[in-house]
């Protein structure tokens, strides 16, 4: 049974998805790793993330699903992903920082054949990709609440994970600011893989464009051309990355100079 995430903002518009289902024992059994190897995982802009666990990792029937915008690195060296806010704030409005993060084994979907939620599970191999260290002010797009720029700050595990620049059909090489008016941008999410559309314009803090997203791609980077310039949140509105980045600098901690990994 899929049930939506709460509103924050977003209605049924949001692009984070929980799901509930049956585990599937023969999926977990694929993920041994090989005796003696110790190879890291990719982990870059577009690539899905399951989380929220329950009633644990290795026997889940509910889960979360979201999409990183971007992998880089702060001013004190860390390897860190960036994703949504509303990803990590609870029913109750609680910011989940301390939770942790693991890589969803499905396969990316389409527009036409968006990823199969039943198919979602953790990349037990790997285990826990990193930890959320901050979690803003959620967008609150269709509600009275504080608008924020939606964004999380998940500390990744370089035991684990390594960085990549390219994600299925989208490769980040730079970050700058939303084009003009009428630029064509894309989007690189694990629910419906890439899509692409013109860019309409601003709502306060946001842009606003034409790209299409679904449930669990929350967090998915939007680019033009190889230039990433925001996290869709859904509802066709995204926030500036350069904005993000900002913030995080203001506020400090992990996150804060954050420059692209590779």
């Amino acid at each position: 049974m899929i049930r939506p995430l709460r509103a924050l903002g977003l209605a049924v518009l949001l692009t984070a998805m929980t799901l509930t289902a049956a585990p599937s024992a023969g999926a977990v059994a694929e993920q041994a790793p090989a005796a003696g190897t110790q190879s890291l995982t990719p982990v870059g802009g577009g690539t899905g993330i399951i989380f929220r666990l329950a009633p644990t990792p290795e026997t889940a029937t509910s889960w979360y699903l979201c999409t990183l915008t971007a992998v880089g690195r702060d001013a004190a060296g860390n390897l860190v992903g960036l994703t949504n806010a509303h990803c990590f704030i609870d029913a109750q409005g609680n910011k989940l920082v301390g939770e942790q993060v693991y890589r969803d084994t499905s396969p990316a979907g389409t527009a036409l054949a968006p990823a199969d939620v039943n198919a979602s599970r953790p990349d037990l191999a790997t285990g826990s990709i990193g930890t959320v260290t901050y979690v803003s002010t959620p967008n609150n797009l269709l509600s009275t609440g504080p608008k924020g720029l939606d964004y999380a700050v998940i500390k990744l595990d370089e035991s684990r994970v390594a960085p990549t620049n390219t994600v299925g059909s989208v490769t980040i090489t730079s970050i700058g600011a939303p084009p003009a008016n009428g630029t064509r941008m894309c989007k690189q999410g694990h629910r419906t893989g890439l899509t692409c559309g013109i860019k309409l314009g601003t709502n306060g803090i946001w842009f606003t464009h034409l790209v299409l997203t679904n449930s669990g791609d929350s967090g998915s980077p939007v680019v033009d051309g190889q230039t990433l310039v925001g996290n869709a949140f859904g509802a066709q509105h995204s926030s500036p990355i350069l904005s993000i980045i900002d913030e995080m600098n203001a506020t400090g901690g992990v996150g804060a100079g954050f420059h692209l990994a590779t």
